[in-house]
């Protein structure tokens, strides 16, 4: 039995040999022509990816500057918003002290011819 296996083994060593070692065909189909249509094909391969890839920068570049330029316009709106507010509110107290000053010259008008 052991004899059977070694064997086995053996042949099975002799075929996985057999089966990596570079055949006649296959070096008879690597003509140059083969050759260079392969190396053409996979330049063209990695022009279309450096493309692609290209144009996928291009995008998310883009969408970054769209983002930014979206947060300025946010940040600049919350400026404006908070000087218009401060300018209504200054409008408003302005309002109030002259206001306040026409009724105390009513007052001392009134006051005034009651002496």
């Amino acid at each position: 039995m052991s004899k059977i296996a070694t064997a086995l083994i053996a042949s099975l060593f002799a075929t996985v040999a057999f089966a990596q070692a570079p055949s006649a065909s296959t070096a008879a189909s690597s003509t140059p022509a083969v050759v260079k249509a392969e190396a053409k094909e996979a330049k063209t391969a990695v022009k279309a990816e450096a493309k692609e890839t290209k144009a996928v920068v291009k995008a998310e570049a883009k969408e970054a500057k769209a983002a930014a330029s979206a947060k300025e316009e946010v940040a600049s709106a919350k400026v404006d918003a908070h000087e218009a507010k401060a300018k209504a509110h200054h409008k408003a107290k302005v309002s109030k002290e002259k206001a306040h000053a026409e009724t105390a010259k009513v007052e001392a008008k009134e006051a005034a011819p009651a002496k």
